[in-house]
């Protein structure tokens, strides 16, 4: 039964259309990246970026070898779309963007990590077969299917995004429009629309609006009579987020998965007019059937569980930040800090206040304001700097924060030495006081 759907043959236009539109959203966002300044003031400025506890060894290129990387990014991705090498560039541009992600986050971003996890699934998709280089130089690779299964992972994988992000809204300061207000209120000066978005009518319709379309998108959209009006809202909501967000390729990446959701017939139609539409629907069971179940069925076991381990952990997420990566909880807070990092040697009790400016940038100082894990990072950090001048030093934190405009509270214990205590990954830090104090 469950080889009859996922091996089932259906027409690929829904793909071959995707890869191309994938790969030249990707083009245009690590050229981009170059050209908006975006690497230059992440990867090639700073002395060096936070990266993922236990991938410190991550690193930016130095001199400008980052621009070169980025560049080269571009070009897998620019092959990816014009069917190139395709399965080697996938893979290429899959572990480059990958690196990347790991490599900082001062800019972390919920978009960054999708793209990450499509690339990875692109990899496995025959999408090359079809209107490619590929197929041009060998014929015997063009085929007009593709198995079901290749259109149900990718649908599987909006299925999971969309609802944790839907399900992550339904807490008070989103509910009662705190956060939508607070978004918006750096928006006043824009032309036209600034005053519009001050209006508290405006923000119930996008802070309710926001749960019901993450909620039921993918719903809507697999469902055929209401497929037409879940897209031209889908349509509204990511050129909104373009316009007023301003948030890169991704609005429009996700126009694109829409490809998946209609009628194979009028995607051929729309886009590939020149193309045989596939009738034939055969079931092609591979030799490896056995080992890609396994693969996708522990792949999304993964992507299941990671949103849900911060109810694991003690206190609210939205405070310690334990579990906030990797979960779709995106544009959810907004969260201001003010730190001090006092530094002690150990031999003669001399202390002193680092300045935040003689090692980060301002990116990466709003991080360090805000976020224990980069805070913890930050101390490691100033101890071996001291270290190889010969200091055995402790670290203390004063760290205050403000999350949705509310009064700021004691994020670190200041009385506890920050760069000789290790980082716990799979629970509850203790040097993170509560959230609720008196």
């Amino acid at each position: 039964m469950i080889n009859n759907w996922l091996f089932k043959h259906i027409d690929n236009s829904s793909l071959v259309v995707f890869r191309i539109i994938f790969g030249f959203l990707c083009f245009l966002e690590s050229v981009g990246a170059i050209f908006t300044g975006w690497v230059k003031k992440t990867l090639v400025d700073s002395d060096f970026t936070f990266s993922f506890i236990g991938l410190e060894w991550l690193q930016p290129l130095p001199g400008n070898g980052m621009y070169f990387y980025y560049a080269i990014m571009g070009i897998f991705a620019f092959f990816v779309m014009v069917g190139y090498k395709y399965r080697l560039s996938m893979i290429s541009f899959t572990l480059m963007w990958s690196a990347t992600y790991f490599m900082q986050k001062s800019s972390y971003n919920n978009h960054y990590y999708l793209l990450m996890l499509i690339s990875s699934i692109m990899v496995f998709l025959p999408a090359h077969r079809y209107a490619s280089i590929d197929v041009k130089q060998n014929p015997n690779l063009k085929s007009i299917s593709m198995p079901q299964w290749c259109r149900g992972v990718i649908i599987f994988q909006l299925f999971i995004v969309y609802t944790y992000a839907s399900v992550a809204k339904l807490y008070p300061d989103w509910l009662d429009t705190t956060v939508i207000e607070l978004l918006m209120r750096g928006k006043k000066n824009y032309v036209i629309v600034g005053e519009l978005l001050q209006q508290k009518w405006l923000h119930y319709v996008l802070a309710y609006g926001g749960i019901l379309f993450d909620g039921l998108i993918v719903p809507f959209l697999l469902y055929k009579p209401t497929r037409k009006y879940a897209f031209m809202s889908s349509v509204f909501f990511h050129l909104f987020n373009s316009i007023i967000f301003q948030i890169g390729i991704f609005p429009y990446l996700s126009l694109a998965f829409a490809l998946f959701f209609f009628q194979p017939k009028t995607i051929q139609e729309l886009f590939l007019k020149k193309k045989l539409f596939y009738k034939a629907d055969a079931v092609i069971v591979p030799n490896l059937k056995t080992p890609l179940i396994i693969v996708f069925f522990i792949y999304f076991l993964i992507q299941i569980g990671l949103p849900l381990r911060h109810h694991f952990i003690e206190d609210n997420v939205l405070w310690t930040e334990e579990g906030h990566r990797m979960s779709w909880r995106m544009m959810l807070r907004s969260k201001r800090g003010q730190t001090t990092f006092t530094v002690k040697n150990k031999e003669t009790g001399k202390s002193i206040i680092v300045n935040l400016n003689d090692y980060l940038s301002a990116k990466q100082k709003r991080s360090v304001s805000t976020k224990p894990d980069v805070i913890w990072q930050f101390a490691q950090y100033l101890k071996q700097k001291y270290k190889d001048n010969g200091n055995d030093i402790s670290v203390y934190v004063n760290c205050k924060v403000s999350i949705n405009g509310k009064p700021f509270k004691t994020l670190i214990d200041p009385e506890v030495d920050i760069a000789d205590v290790k980082w716990e990954t799979f629970k509850h830090t203790s040097w993170i006081l509560p959230s609720k104090q008196e």
